[in-house]
């Protein structure tokens, strides 16, 4: 049985550099692919594209994963931009927002991560709150992770895969505001931010605020390979 084959979506940045090179390119770090090695799938990294082949990459995928990475833009969810907000992706947000709708509609597991779970939110129809404090790593340091405790709401898919309150390296600015429809809280932080989300039913659907690819908990990683396994032989001819 083949491993199940993972998309993750990258950056896309005007310019990156190693050895003499200095140039445009897609980017991710490596601890996202490797997160998914190490959890026993393949992965296929994602750079943007042309929305309109969203679902035709989706057909080719076990299962998705949309990384982290910048602000997601609040012209998406009709907000004005407040001054704290980083500069827009738009080719990111609309290729990844098209990964989402494709995927849903092809009922491939998907794990949002960060951004990912702001824009899994956003792209169902729900908001963002544009700026929380204390939860971008120590005061005064940029590029370094925080860590504090989230705590699983009791009979959801996150429940189900670490039922403990956990200790979660986190770095962001953003979190969900108001929840999209059909979507339900499955974890908070102490101060009540909403820090995982998933969709009940059928399709494994799950979005965490922190980034598990810093940490050593593979349990998240390993239940989305499995699901995409399991789909992966429910759609593959016998």
């Amino acid at each position: 049985m083949h491993e199940p084959l993972i998309g993750v979506t990258t950056y896309l940045e005007p310019a990156a550099r190693w050895g003499v090179w200095e140039l445009p390119a897609a980017v991710l770090p490596s601890a996202y692919p490797q997160l998914v090695q190490r959890s026993g799938g393949t992965a296929a990294l994602l750079p943007p594209d042309d929305p309109a082949k969203a679902a035709a990459v989706v057909a080719r995928m076990d299962g998705l994963v949309i990384a982290g990475g910048a602000d997601v833009d609040p012209g998406l969810y009709g907000a004005e931009r407040d001054f704290r907000t980083g500069p827009p992706a738009h080719a990111r947000d609309t290729w990844e927002v098209a990964l989402l709708r494709a995927a849903r509609a092809a009922g491939t597991p998907v794990l949002g991560i960060c951004r990912g779970m702001q824009l899994l939110n956003v792209a169902m129809g729900g908001t963002l709150t544009q700026h929380v404090d204390g939860h971008a790593g120590p005061f005064g340091k940029t590029g370094v992770l925080g860590e504090h405790s989230v705590t699983p709401v009791p009979e959801t898919l996150y429940a189900s895969l670490v039922p403990e309150e956990t200790s979660v390296p986190t770095y962001h600015h953003q979190a969900v505001d108001r929840l999209a429809p059909g979507l339900v809280v499955s974890a908070h932080a102490a101060d009540g931010t909403v820090e995982a989300i998933e969709l009940p039913g059928a399709q494994w659907v799950l979005g965490v605020q922190w980034h598990p690819e810093m940490g050593d908990d593979l349990r998240i990683m390993r239940a989305l390979v499995a699901a995409a396994a399991r789909r992966g032989a429910a759609v593959t001819p016998a």
